[in-house]
Parts: structure tokens; sequence; C-alpha cells
């Protein structure tokens, strides 16, 4: 912080300057108004001595006007040069000097009361890179203390903790956020894995009303399927844990690593089924789907956004039957959806008649709402021929 404290001293220096310098001045043309003063005194006093000698007799006329004559020009030439003096001041030259000692005083006092000298010091800490994590979770607690009403921080600070496996903590971090900020379906989904993975791994009312309520806001929330996902594992219902992974998988960015652990676990959860080697001939051949960009609409979009191509029951429940997540550099592509790409195990492609195939682009990554989208007629649930789906139009679902 030294650059700052040396930028505000140059400051109060320059304001002491206006100050100062005319209090110093006004002392220089004190000295020279007593100095004329005082010569001006002395030539009086030379005038009536003057005026005594030639009353006594000493000086007749002629020396008289000489001696006067030469005491005048010793005043102009002592008081040549000097400056006027103001006939008037409007400050004492105490003002000046008590306002120059209480200045200094009465910026630290403003400075304390409306600067920001916490924010300068958070913002100067987190430009430098954290060697660990521990310097990080640090870095936020202190960040936290300073401003304990940032939802942000606290939410990293949350994420920080889980990293370090202190979940207890991380959850009390995560509900702070919430009350901050507001029931978030990506804050629930934290913090239920939060008291998850605190409590033991005991699935709660409390974690199953959280997990619904980030899943009925946001049917992608990935913490939450996830979470989901792993307690359904855990208490061995397997079925309904591949259920959750899939939807999860269906939604993760293409590029996402994570997408290969996920599999994993439905991979290991198949074999605890006895069905190891589930593939595209245990799940039937699928709808396949050919998805294009509108012409008109190529400069209207970016090349990351998140492009969801799913099949929805014609009659039915409104969720997605399978989804597929790509980005629009992707476009034009390929895909095909079936039931191993279900959301929900009960809620299979092959359990409908008809189907519709719809494709969503979503600048913020959200499945359930996006900026433009293409939809196809009712179609059957068992059809073979590929399909040609546009995004050619505003979607609907945009607020």
């Amino acid at each position: 912080m030294i650059e700052f404290w040396l930028a505000a001293g140059l400051l109060l220096l320059s304001a002491l300057a206006f100050l100062l310098i005319p209090v110093l001045r006004g002392r220089k043309l004190q000295a020279e108004e007593d100095r004329t003063a005082l010569n001006v005194t002395l030539y009086q006093e030379h005038l009536t001595e003057l005026q005594a000698q030639h009353a006594a007799g000493a000086l007749n006329d002629q020396q008289l006007a000489s001696g006067r004559d030469e005491a005048a020009r010793e005043l102009l030439a002592d008081t040549q040069g000097a400056q006027a003096v103001p006939v008037q001041r409007t400050l004492g030259g105490k003002i000046p000097l008590v306002a120059a000692l209480l200045m200094p005083l009465l910026g630290f006092g403003l400075y304390q009361h409306w600067g920001a000298i916490e924010d300068v010091e958070r913002a100067r800490t987190f430009a430098e890179q954290p060697k660990t994590i521990e310097e990080m979770t640090a870095r936020l607690e202190a960040s936290v203390k300073n401003d304990p009403t940032s939802a942000e921080t606290l939410y990293f600070l949350g994420r920080s903790y889980m990293a370090q496996e202190r979940p207890a903590e991380a959850a009390q971090a995560f509900e702070r956020s919430i009350a901050i900020a507001g029931r978030e379906p990506e804050l629930l989904g934290q913090w239920a894995q939060a008291l998850y993975f605190s409590g033991d791994k005991q699935w709660t009312p409390q974690l199953q009303s959280l997990t619904d309520e980030a899943l009925k806001a946001d049917p992608a929330e990935v913490t939450s399927l996830g979470l989901l996902g792993i307690a359904a594992y855990e208490s061995g219902q397997f079925e309904q844990a591949i259920g959750y992974w899939q939807q999860l998988v269906a939604v993760l960015p293409v590029e996402d690593p994570s997408r290969q652990a996920i599999q994993g676990g439905i991979d290991r959860a198949r074999e605890q089924l006895g069905s190891p080697a589930a593939d595209a001939a245990d799940v039937g051949p699928g709808l396949s789907v050919q998805v294009t960009l509108a012409a008109e609409l190529q400069a209207k979009v970016q090349p990351g956004d998140a492009v969801f191509i799913f099949a929805r029951a014609v009659s039915g429940p409104p969720m997605p039957l399978a989804v597929k997540r790509l980005t629009v550099a992707d476009l034009p592509a390929e895909v095909s959806l079936s039931d191993r790409d279900a959301m929900m195990p009960q809620l299979k492609i092959s359990g409908f008649e008809q189907v519709q195939l719809v494709a969503r682009i979503s600048r913020s990554g959200n499945a359930t709402a996006g900026e433009w989208m293409g939809s196809s007629q009712p179609l059957a649930s068992n059809t073979t021929a590929l399909q040609q789906l546009v995004i050619d139009s505003a979607d609907s679902a945009a607020p």
C-alpha cells in the first residue's frame, strides 16, 4: 500500500501549499511594511532635529533645505523596491496556519469514514495468484470478514472449503450466501451437497427438499443431478443413479472433463444391475436428427453458445425425455436420441407413441430457456428416417 500513501501524501502537500504559500508571502510583506514604517519614523525624527537646529541658529535656511532633501533621498533609497502592502486582509495570519495543521487530520478522518482502503487492499491481494488452496481460503476468509454481505465471496469460500474436504464449514458459507443472494438453483445444489457430505452421506428430507427446489427452478442444475445420482448409488438404487447421471451428462458441455468420470459411474451402476454391456442394440435405434442454423441467424449468435437438442412427449410430462448438448460451432450436426439418453429411467422415448424434436440455443447455458429455437412436427417415437431440424425462430420460453 506504499504507492497509495505516497500518492495521498503528494496530494496533501499540494493542498498545504495553497494555504502556506500565502502565509509565507504575507510574512514577507509584513517585514517590508515594518521596515518602511521604521524608515518613515527615522525620517520624521531627522526632520525634527533639523528644524530644532535651524531654530537654534545652528543652520541657515539653505542648510535646512539641503538637509531635508538629503533625508528625503535616504528615505526613497531605503524603501525602493518594496512591494505594495494591502490596505486590509480578509484572513488573519493564524487562520491559514490552523487550517494547514488541521487538514491532515481532517483528510484522514474523512477517508476513514468514506474511504475504501479495505477494498483497495483486497483488490491488491486478489491480484496475486495464490500458490495453494489454503492460501486462497485464507484470502476468502479475510474478504468475508471485511465484507460479510458479499454473497459471491461466500459462495467461493464454500467451494474452497469443499475442495479442502471441510463440508460442514462449506454448508455454513452456502447458507449465508443464500440468505443474501436468494434461493438460486446453483446455490441450493451446492448447499445440499455440502450438507450431504457433512452428514455422513445420510439422505434427509431437507436434502430432498433442496434438490427438488433447485431442479424445479432449473432441471439442468448439475450439482443437484450429480448429488442425487451419488445418493441413489450409495443406497443401492442403481437404476435411479443411472438416470440422474445420464441426465447430467446430457446437459454438460461436450468438452467438460467431468463427463468421463460420470460415465464411469454410469458403467459401474450398470455392472451392479448385471448389464455391463448395454449398448445401442439394447435400447433400439433411436431418433436421428440433423440440426442446422438458419442463415439469417448466423450473425446473431456466438460460436460458444450452447445448443440443446432434445425430444419431448407430445402427450405427457413437459420434461425432456432425452437431451444432447452441443455448441453453435458444432452446427450443422447430426445426433441420435434414444432410451440410453433418457433424462429419467422411467421416462423413455420408447414409452410414448409420439414425440417432438426441439433444438434450442441458449447463450447462458440454460436448457429451459434461450434466445433461438427450432421444432419439428409430432412424429412416431420409433421413426428411423433422418429428421431435419432448423433453428430459425425466437425462443418462446425466453423472458
